[in-house]
């Protein structure tokens, strides 16, 4: 019998040739983690077009099956439906809206002089005042203010269009992406990527459908509960606070501040009124409305949402902020998909 032949040559852990090939891998990676944050806004504007594209698909599957459409038209009637109903509220109430926040608008500097009167009757209060003279900023300071936030505004809406453009297109030829997304997965050596990505697309569809729940209640609960007050502007305030919870908590934090600074100019009792009001509407979507939604359509411990929000606005900005919440999401599908089964879990 020949001899067997010899096992071709092992490079071992520490040989040249390795270490030369991990050094390359880490610098790639490196090279990798810069590129993407250097292109973070990009980056962010892909994945809000993909969380719109969620909700486009999703309603014209949901379209297609009760009205029996082609696809296409599905979602045609699932992009127009959604802008003609927003044209015709704002046609509608655009008038009421302007002016109650017009009435806003005016009634800041009697109100605000209302709460400074209040406080000046108190030793406490007029320290408060003294206190807040210093911190008045100057015209100058209120004026770039002013121009940074127009640009922010220009900005946020050419942003708005992309993302629904790229949420359309997106939308309508999701096997193309998705599918070409799995394809390189697979030949950079990732398993379990179709798996991943449904997973990924349950979790943020049952995000959404949580969301728009809690938007909703906050909408409707604040404007009821400030018109029970007797609060003016109170369909205004109720719809930025709907529109806002799309961040959570941030809705009713925004209103409060103008919804109080007017309950106080109308009066002590307004004013306490206004507060108990704010506090119920948000203790009930805190405590009632938001786990019963996630209990029925996701499940993101309120702990983990709060100090998302911090660490992304701190580390992307506004934008980062805005998405932080189904980026946690995918995050944690990320994580579950990452760990090793259970023992005994198929």
């Amino acid at each position: 019998m020949s001899a067997p032949p010899p096992a071709p040559p092992t490079l071992s852990p520490s040989s040249p040739a390795q270490v030369f090939r991990k050094t390359l891998l880490a610098m790639a990676a490196v090279a990798l983690a810069l590129i993407s944050w250097r292109l973070l806004d990009l980056l962010l504007l892909l994945f809000a077009s993909a969380l719109a594209a969620i909700m486009f698909h999703g309603l014209a599957v949901v379209l297609q099956r009760w009205l029996r459409l082609p696809f296409g038209a599905a979602l045609a009637v699932a992009v127009l439906v959604p802008l003609i109903a927003v044209l015709i509220i704002f046609g509608l109430f655009g008038n009421l809206m302007v002016g109650q926040f017009m009435a806003l608008a005016a009634q800041w500097p009697a109100a605000l002089a209302a709460i400074k009167a209040w406080l000046a009757g108190t030793q406490t209060g007029r320290e408060i005042i003294a206190g807040l003279d210093g911190y008045a900023p100057e015209v100058g300071t209120v004026m770039r203010f002013a121009q940074s936030m127009l640009a922010n505004l220009g900005s946020g809406l050419s942003g708005l269009a992309v993302v629904l453009v790229g949420g359309i297109y997106l939308a309508a030829q999701p096997e193309l992406y998705v599918e070409g997304m799995i394809n390189l997965a697979e030949r950079a050596g990732l398993s379990r990527t179709r798996q991943t990505l449904a997973a990924i697309h349950t979790a943020l569809m049952a995000w959404l459908k949580g969301q728009a729940v809690g938007m909703a209640f906050v909408a409707i609960g604040t404007a009821i509960g400030l018109s029970l007050v007797g609060l003016p502007s109170a369909i205004a305030i109720g719809l930025v606070a709907g529109l806002c919870e799309f961040v959570p908590y941030l809705g009713v934090i925004l209103v409060s501040v103008p919804a109080v600074v007017i309950g106080f100019g109308m009066g002590v009792q307004t004013g306490i009124l206004t507060i108990v009001a704010l506090v119920v509407v948000q203790q009930l979507q805190g405590n009632v409305v938001t786990p019963m939604a996630q209990g029925k359509f996701a499940d993101l411990p309120p702990a983990l949402t709060i100090f998302s929000l911090i660490g992304a606005a701190v580390l992307m900005g506004a934008l980062g902020a805005v998405l932080a919440v189904p980026l946690t999401v995918v995050g944690v599908v990320l994580l579950k998909a990452s760990l090793p089964p259970k023992p005994g879990v198929a």
